[in-house]
């Protein structure tokens, strides 16, 4: 699976750098290129010469060393990666990379690529369990960074807890996973809403729903990223748009559903993250409605389109249901009722999981009556476990 695959492994001053040894072995001999980046706090830990001899490739230590005769150091290793692995990972990186900071090697490759980035914390337990770093990694799953889990253990300290370097295979594993992902969806066509449809009462209200879009453009990024083309129909948001997906911006209802009824017809996959207001205005007013005319307002409200149970054809079609009460009996009843082959329902009470937050807890549900409980994930997290799901469909 990693064989001419190149990764980039970066190195950084835990203790634990001296393990890092082992996984540039390994990856070696699985037939990945494997080039490597160290902090200058890793290179009194263990010698540049080790890494150089396991690989027989690149060992960079200082953004200012070979800068020509390796073509901007960081810039080509950044885009050289097939997949970056930054273990052992210390508070000091994890923090400058959650603040976009890049004043060494290790930082400048990071922000500099386009691979997927999977990060192996390792530090002593106070530090690991400080609300700062435990922040710090949040921010690095919601911007899609893979996290690999420090187990609790002895530490080099003599103290117990989390903190550790995971288990090399552990990690080796992830990055088999990764790079296996990253391709599984190409030659395939997602289309994915997001957001919440705004429907108009007068040029400056509307009828709406507390959905940002999060969950939407993170499945439209993680599709991206596993080599799908990625047809993005997005309600208004604040969020940035995504690179390399094409993006159709749509305001109601009615409009949601125009382009989703485009945009499917070359589609092999439909996943309907967007929170769909489900009435809208009967009369909508030209004017602003002055609240001295209508002290009283009294709206009539009509049903929207049902935008996924009317499409047909040959997809896979997943939608969601944000529920209050009742949530399984709820989401089996969409599921059936729109012909879905799977559905993704959360409870929108449930702290950190709905409109809003970086993070989701959802359940899965299919056709054939199978349950998948998710924990409390970022919603790159769930996004990427959601299309593992979708690629065993297509």
């Amino acid at each position: 699976m990693l064989k001419e695959k190149t990764v980039l492994l970066c190195v950084t001053g835990s203790i634990a750098a001296y393990k890092a040894a082992d996984l540039a072995s390994r990856l070696t001999q699985a037939g990945a290129r494997v080039n490597v980046a160290m902090s200058e706090a890793a290179t009194r830990l263990i010698g540049p010469v080790t890494f150089r001899a396991l690989t027989g490739r690149i060992v960079a230590t200082s953004l200012w060393e070979n800068g020509a005769k390796h073509n901007m150091g960081h810039i080509s290793l950044a885009e050289s990666a097939d997949i970056v692995v930054i273990a052992p990972a210390t508070a000091n990186i994890i923090a400058k990379l959650a603040a976009g900071i890049s004043d060494d090697i290790i930082s400048c490759s990071v922000l500099a690529t386009r691979a997927p980035v999977i990060v192996a914390p390792a530090m002593n337990v106070n530090m690991f369990q400080n609300v700062v770093t435990q922040g710090n990694i949040a921010r690095l799953r919601a911007r899609g960074f893979t996290i690999v889990e420090s187990p609790s253990g002895r530490l080099a300290s003599g103290a117990t807890g989390e903190g550790r370097l995971a288990d090399i295979q552990t990690i080796v594993d992830a990055i088999e996973k990764t790079v296996h992902r990253r391709k599984d969806l190409a030659g395939k066509h997602i289309v994915v809403t997001a957001g919440g449809t705004e429907e108009p009462i007068d040029p400056a209200r509307h009828i709406g729903n507390r959905a940002t879009g999060k969950m939407g453009y993170a499945l439209a990024e993680s599709a991206k990223d596993r080599g799908a083309s990625v047809s993005l129909i997005t309600a208004p948001t604040l969020l940035t748009r995504p690179l390399e997906v094409e993006v159709i911006e749509v305001r109601t209802a009615t409009e949601m559903k125009e382009a989703v009824n485009v945009e499917i017809r070359n589609a092999d996959v439909l996943i309907m993250a967007a929170a769909v207001s489900d009435y809208a205005p009967k009369n909508i007013s030209p004017t602003k409605i002055k609240k001295e005319h209508a002290p009283e307002l009294i709206l009539e409200l009509i049903r929207t389109p049902d935008i996924l149970g009317q499409v047909k054809g040959n997809l896979v079609k997943v939608g969601f249901a944000a529920e209050s009460d009742d949530i399984i009996a709820n989401a089996r009843k969409k599921l059936a009722e729109k012909s879905l082959d799977l559905i993704v329902v959360n409870d929108i009470t449930s702290e950190g999981s709905g409109f809003g937050v970086d993070t989701n807890r959802v359940i899965v549900l299919d056709r054939d009556g199978n349950e998948d409980t998710l924990p409390l994930l970022s919603k790159r997290e769930v996004a990427d476990r959601i299309l593992d799901r979708v690629v065993k469909l297509v």
